[in-house]
């Protein structure tokens, strides 16, 4: 483990976060959540002196040091593009790396005591990071549920679009024509997306609630027979049986907390997290037009087929790095390889297409002009 450059980079991290984190709190300065970023910016200067000492230790001139600007001008502005909740759901991805960094830093007989004892206090701040990430990304939290369903569905239309359009291109050499195909099965593909969705989500929806309300009819009239299940959680959880007990008896004199204890542990359900189908339908059926469209803007636009199929391929991988951005963002995934994943299949899809269209083409004796 070559600890020189871990701390090396652990300081440039802090150094970029003592500075996005601050300016952050700048855009929110007349706000609550302005006093929370202010002290992890000063949890990550205390951290920046740790670091700055631990290398003057080892004769390494922390001065040389420096924060990437090119990274905090771009974490700034894709906090001005995707807002504040993203924005910090992209900065705990940093933070989980560098805990994770630490904890095998620990573990080095490199260190002193004295070392790890602050390593420890400095693994403790970042994880109370994520305690404030937690606590302000909750209120973002139907945001957060509906970007993905918007993204899936723009994905869905940028795939889906770009392929047909690709291969109506491959067949035919009018690009109003395939402008004008694409455009038909991208408002076909918005309103089943969007339909199916709201169908697919009401159903879950009441499936659920009927389950949920069994469950919360049985808490109220058979209490007991709930009780001894709890028991056996609690027990599987691995608490003391005086401890299972203790819970179970607690959850018995509650008939609210009874019931929610069964549906979460029993069925995994929880009904607060229930999606509004309505709105699980629009955002999936508008933004996957929206995608739809994107692809298609090069033949809109009656640009030569030649000219105008690299374009789209263009547009519709960006746009699909985009989308890939938002889902691992969202999500807590990996960003390269989600942007990756997500551009790789789309244009792999479109090119197999455009490959059968062009096959299409020669078969029927159809020429492109």
């Amino acid at each position: 483990m070559d600890i020189i450059k871990i701390a090396i980079d652990s300081l440039k991290d802090e150094l970029e976060a003592t500075i996005i984190y601050g300016r952050l709190a700048r855009m929110y300065r007349h706000k609550p959540i302005s006093k929370k970023l202010i002290k992890i910016a000063e949890m990550e200067s205390r951290h920046v002196r740790f670091w700055s000492d631990f290398l003057r230790r080892r004769g390494c001139d922390p001065s040389r040091i420096k924060p990437s600007r090119l990274k905090i001008t771009i974490y700034t502005f894709i906090f001005k593009i995707i807002g504040l909740g993203l924005t910090l759901k992209l900065l705990e991805a940093s933070e989980s790396s560098a805990i994770e960094v630490y904890t095998k830093l620990l573990e080095s007989p490199d260190l002193s005591s004295d070392e790890k004892s602050e390593l420890y206090n400095i693994l403790e701040d970042e994880l109370v990071h994520e305690d404030e990430f937690i606590d302000e990304e909750s209120k973002f939290k139907d945001f957060m549920n509906h970007v993905r369903d918007a993204v899936l569905g723009m994905s869905d239309g940028l795939v889906e679009v770009l392929s047909v359009s690709a291969g109506l291109a491959g067949a035919y050499g009018n690009p109003f024509n395939v402008a004008l195909g694409g455009l038909i099965v991208g408002i076909a593909g918005a309103l089943s997306m969007g339909i199916g969705s709201f169908t697919s989500v009401r159903a879950q929806k009441q499936v659920r609630l009927g389950v949920l309300s069994r469950i919360f009819l049985a808490s109220r009239y058979i209490p007991k027979l709930f009780r001894d299940r709890i028991f056996n959680y609690m027990r599987r959880k691995g608490f003391s049986d005086k401890t299972s007990e203790t819970i179970a008896d607690e959850a018995l004199k509650n008939r609210e907390l009874l019931g929610k204890i069964i549906a979460e542990e029993e069925y995994g359900l929880k009904e607060e997290a229930l999606e509004n189908p309505a709105k699980a339908g629009l955002y999936t059926g508008t933004f996957y037009i929206i995608g739809a469209l994107v692809p298609l803007i090069p033949y809109f636009l009656l640009l030569p087929v030649q000219l105008s199929i690299p374009l789209s391929f263009i547009l519709a991988a960006i746009m699909l790095g985009i989308t890939g951005f938002l889902i691992a963002v969202s999500a807590g995934l990996s960003i390269k390889w989600k942007m990756l994943e997500l551009i790789c299949a789309g244009l792999g899809s479109a090119m197999l297409t455009y490959g059968i269209g062009r096959i299409a083409s020669i078969s029927l004796g159809i020429e492109v002009e």
